[in-house]
């Protein structure tokens, strides 16, 4: 996955035509003028899905304008896009976040948590949504054998779920950025999310 947050829209096609596909975006104001610049048939050419948190109130907006949610962390947030996307009559894919640290920012579901184990019990109703697999952000500035350990307990979730929830496909493992995905990918990371590495720093945020 490209993360395209921050960078032009231009960028985004200009991956593209290098043979990148599938894209990541942080913000839905940001991606939906994005999308407003990208014309009909550039923006269906791209895969664009939310890596960032989203918050219930803009889940209708979001489900709209992305073709996949990743940062999935609520029943709440996963009704409030089954609604939306059955609205729009499109299946949407998403992501359970997991979060494995206990930095005060990082969001997403707890592992053995009751509020994942309901998701999860829930999931195979909400028909609009594709419960694809998990995702999650090692801890900031850990030493390489922490990420590596983070990664691994996704894996290891990820494998326990499967066996607990037969009839959800959870085959992605969505972890590693642009300085550490070589250790995600030795604990079987299947998406790894790369934004500086391709892009460059960051630009200024949209407004």
């Amino acid at each position: 996955m490209a993360v395209s947050k921050t960078h032009p829209a231009q960028a985004l096609l200009a991956a593209s035509q290098l043979g990148l596909t599938l894209f990541g975006e942080n913000r839905v104001q940001e991606f939906a003028q994005k999308s407003a610049a990208l014309a009909a048939a550039e923006r269906r050419s791209l895969r664009v899905h939310l890596i960032g948190h989203l918050q219930s109130n803009k889940a209708a907006r979001a489900a709209e304008i992305f073709d996949g949610i990743d940062s999935l962390d609520s029943l709440a947030l996963a009704q409030r896009l089954q609604s939306a996307a059955t609205s729009l009559g499109k299946s949407l894919s998403v992501l359970l976040e997991i979060k494995l640290s206990d930095e005060p920012t990082k969001t997403g579901l707890a592992p053995g948590s009751h509020a994942l184990d309901e998701l999860l019990e829930r999931a195979p109703d909400l028909t609009a949504l594709r419960f694809g697999g998990l995702m999650t952000i090692a801890p900031l500035d850990a030493d390489p054998e922490a990420t590596r350990a983070c990664f691994r307990s996704l894996r290891l979730l990820r494998d326990q779920l499967c066996r607990a929830h037969p009839r959800l496909a959870l085959a992605e493992l969505s972890m590693g950025m642009s300085g550490d995905f070589d250790l995600a990918i030795a604990e079987g990371s299947t998406r790894i999310r790369v934004g500086t590495a391709l892009f460059g720093q960051r630009s200024t945020p949209a407004a």
